[in-house]
């Protein structure tokens, strides 16, 4: 065989195993490529579509990596949103749900002439109404849902809390005469810096709690003091037992101690969520503690 023809085979198999080598790295390289970018477009039309993807698997390195990890992080970011979006609708619900109730329950009580208005009722009403109002203004100022708790605690001011208990005790004072629960108060006034508007809401919560689980014998009381930095309150009632988990748990989102009560009439589980992040915002805390039937629900906030 010539020294032309044996070089002349080489190049033959150098050739094709240069286009065989090179269409598989090419096939593998662009594989690589498009399949991420698949996962993309197929993520993106189910966001489209109203749904969150599973985050992508990130293969590759480079650009391409890190557009995966970036939007990976988009769509955690976007869920995030909608989950804290769909809470704060929850809880400003939750935040209306009991004064509205109130306010509804004396206007129909006058006007069937069931009770007879005073100038200590009218004024309890109008406070509540304006402090309905005072939240609505502030919702109405708010450029993003998001801001909302931050903006809901900023102004604080000094306020006897006294007037607070006496306040959200004459809300309720139709409430409790119609389920025949009697309601003692032995608050000492004192001077606290909160907002005034978040403490009635706490104050509300619990004293709505308590008549709502009310069942036993003897009065709701409703005792204050101060202590050397703070201001202890505490809204004593008796109740069904309840459980060490229970006590436990008792202040986290949606939990119920009896989920044999619907939620007309055990509540929606926010309302001691919602004061443990008041509470929480005036760099206070806030507990339950019970002996048999009888339970104690108690905050303190500093003096100052």
């Amino acid at each position: 065989m010539s020294l032309d023809h044996r070089l002349f085979q080489y190049l033959w198999i150098f050739s094709i195993s240069t286009i065989t080598i090179g269409s598989l790295t090419h096939f593998y390289l662009t594989k690589k490529l498009i399949h991420p970018l698949r996962e993309l477009i197929h993520s993106t039309k189910k966001m489209k579509q109203g749904e969150y993807p599973t985050p992508i698997e990130i293969k590759p390195e480079g650009e391409i990596g890190e557009l995966m990890s970036h939007f990976n992080d988009l769509v955690k970011q976007l869920e995030a949103n909608e989950k804290h979006r769909q809470k704060l609708v929850s809880d400003l619900s939750h935040e209306f749900r009991t004064p509205l109730s109130n306010l509804n329950g004396y206007l129909r009580a006058l006007q069937s002439s069931v009770i007879e208005g005073d100038e200590k009722l009218y004024q309890s009403l109008y406070e509540e109404s304006k402090r309905l109002i005072h939240l609505v203004e502030q919702m109405e100022q708010l450029k993003e849902w998001d801001h909302l708790s931050s903006q809901i605690f900023s102004e604080k001011s000094p306020v006897n809390i006294k007037k607070l208990v006496e306040q959200s005790v004459e809300m309720f004072r139709w409430t409790s005469e119609q389920a025949k629960i009697k309601v003692q108060v032995d608050v000492a006034p004192s001077l606290v810096t909160v907002n005034s508007g978040a403490i009635t809401q706490v104050i509300s919560n619990l004293l709505d709690n308590a008549i709502r689980y009310y069942e036993g014998t003897g009065p709701i009381m409703i005792e204050g003091k101060n202590l050397e930095s703070e201001y202890v309150l505490c809204v004593i009632g008796p109740g069904k037992p309840i459980s060490v988990e229970g006590q436990e748990r008792i202040f986290e989102r949606f939990y119920r101690t009896d989920y044999s009560r619907s939620r007309e009439f055990g509540g929606s589980g926010l309302g001691l969520a919602i004061s443990k992040e008041i509470i929480g915002h005036h760099r206070g805390i806030i507990g339950v503690t019970s002996e048999e039937n009888v339970h104690t629900f108690s905050f303190r906030v500093p003096r100052e």
